[in-house]
């Protein structure tokens, strides 16, 4: 599967898109679109500028991306799979997630097609994954502690946290004088 499946024409139609419920669609479409904009905002980006950091504390557009798929990792495994990420998980996507420390000194060195093969793996599993389930699935309500949350809450805030991330990429952009 290509995650791209809305053509570049029509990224900006929040629309039905077949094999995908109504809802579900639309969900879709908000998060291609997302997706579209990231990649515009990194593309030609090198490896060193991928990897830079404005301070020492600071995360890398490289960790950034990472990150972004990590989350989408995690969201499939938390409403797909209904569980926690395993140890193996952990030690693959934790640093990513989580950021800080361990993304500073591990997520470093790679080219952005590297960082665009991650995304679109995540990616293209998720849009499988979502044509087996329906709106009535991602309207499930779901409780954690006092909140509670629904299913279709959770893959919205994926792509709001992938545009979060994208306006801190776009302010190291800016650092580097792109």
């Amino acid at each position: 599967m290509n995650s791209q499946i809305i053509p570049p024409e029509k990224y900006c139609l929040i629309t039905d898109i077949p094999g995908y419920t109504h809802d579900i669609s639309r969900l879709i479409c908000m998060m291609n679109y997302a997706r579209q904009v990231t990649l515009h905002s990194v593309k030609g980006l090198t490896v060193g500028e991928l990897d830079y950091q404005i301070d020492d504390t600071s995360n890398s557009i490289g960790a950034l991306l990472h990150h972004i798929a990590a989350g989408d990792f995690y969201y499939q495994v938390s409403t797909f799979e209904d569980r926690e990420l395993n140890e193996e998980e952990l030690k693959k996507w934790g640093p990513a997630l989580h950021l800080g420390k361990e993304a500073r000194d591990k997520i470093k060195g790679n080219d952005l097609e590297y960082y665009i093969n991650i995304l679109n793996e995540v990616r293209d599993r998720t849009y499988e994954l979502l044509k087996e389930k329906d709106d009535k699935w991602l309207a499930e309500k779901v409780t954690s502690g006092k909140n509670e949350f629904n299913i279709h809450y959770f893959w919205f805030h994926v792509f709001e946290d992938e545009i979060n991330h994208r306006g801190q990429i776009n302010f190291i952009k800016k650092r580097l004088g792109k």
